[in-house]
């Protein structure tokens, strides 16, 4: 297991997607961006395809998608659109068998999609839906690709938060079955999955060449927004009173920057399983320190036992695991 220990990478908060792949040629390489035709996930698009990349970009909404990555204009590499709702097994299941029948071996994936801080929603089997979508829709539909992945020797990012903060895994009641929905803990305990996601999937894939990695990519303003009202983001700070973005987010293209850095930085050959902020690995969260809710990871995220543990339960809950 990778030291959870910054690197000093080059690179910080104020770096892009474009910045980190400056010099960098993705020619012939293969990269599945969920959700990357909005937001940081075009950016995260964007950037690998003008790097050379052919990107995939599953899409919940395929025809709106294919809209908008068509106003990127001529990339060095090739992007197309594939129907995916990360929300509906059945969909993940279609997309997989195609993707998989299809054959080419996978380079990287980038679990770019999420929704945040939703009503109270129900998926499928009764699950919470930020939990179902933002962690279980990838579950099944990284580890359903997994032969391609072995077949690319890829790396697999999974984008986290510092919402991971807020709540550790709710192992007695995952699905808020008891007692009153908190949107916010289910939001926290969402990321936290998508960074002990990240963990075990690099111990499992280690052997086998597949690497990953768990990012925060920042805060920034983009459609993640979308069930927030403009009075709880008054009160958050992320916006002042005439509706200005807090000028310490970041731009969807720094956003972006992280998850490019993970998914193709030469400094990482032979690690994984780390969480990583401003494009380096994160330290361990410094709970003494004014910002220890905005910095670091905190060790309920990283916890290999933890980690094992969500696997399980998600395969139980799926139905799917390595073949």
């Amino acid at each position: 297991m990778t030291a959870q220990e910054p690197i000093g990478s080059g690179y910080g908060r104020e770096s892009t997607a474009t910045d980190v792949l400056d010099g960098v040629d993705l020619s012939g390489k293969y990269a599945v961006v969920t959700g990357g035709y909005s937001g940081l996930g075009i950016e995260t698009t964007r950037a690998l395809a003008n790097a050379g990349a052919d990107v995939l970009v599953p899409a919940r909404r395929p025809d709106h998608a294919r809209t908008v990555l068509d106003e990127l204009g001529e990339t060095a590499g090739t992007v197309t659109v594939a129907e995916l709702d990360l929300g509906d097994q059945a969909s993940v299941a279609a997309f997989v068998a195609s993707t998989v029948a299809a054959g080419r071996p996978i380079d990287i994936v980038i679990n770019n999609a999420a929704i945040m801080a939703c009503p109270e929603t129900r998926i499928g089997p009764g699950w919470e839906a930020q939990f179902g979508t933002n962690h279980l829709g990838h579950f099944a539909m990284t580890v359903g690709l997994w032969p391609l992945l072995v077949d690319g020797g890829a790396r697999v990012v999974s984008l986290s938060s510092t919402g991971h903060k807020a709540s550790d895994i709710r192992w007695d009641d995952m699905m808020f079955e008891q007692g009153d929905y908190d949107k916010w803990l289910a939001y926290g305990q969402a990321k936290t999955a998508n960074a002990l996601f990240a963990l075990q999937l690099d111990t499992i894939g280690a052997p086998s060449g597949v690497r990953a990695f768990s990012v925060h990519p920042g805060g920034i303003m983009t459609e993640l927004q979308r069930h927030l009202p403009q009075e709880e983001m008054r009160e958050r700070g992320w916006i002042d009173d005439d509706g200005n973005v807090n000028p310490l987010f970041k731009s969807p293209e720094q956003g972006a920057a992280t998850s490019v850095w993970a998914a193709t930085s030469p400094s990482l050959a032979g690690t994984g399983g780390v969480y990583c902020e401003d494009c380096d690995i994160a330290a361990p969260t410094d709970i003494e320190s004014p910002f220890a809710r905005f910095l670091g990871v905190d060790a309920h995220a990283t916890d290999p036992t933890s980690a094992e543990r969500l696997w399980e339960r998600s395969v139980e809950l799926t139905g799917v695991d390595v073949t």
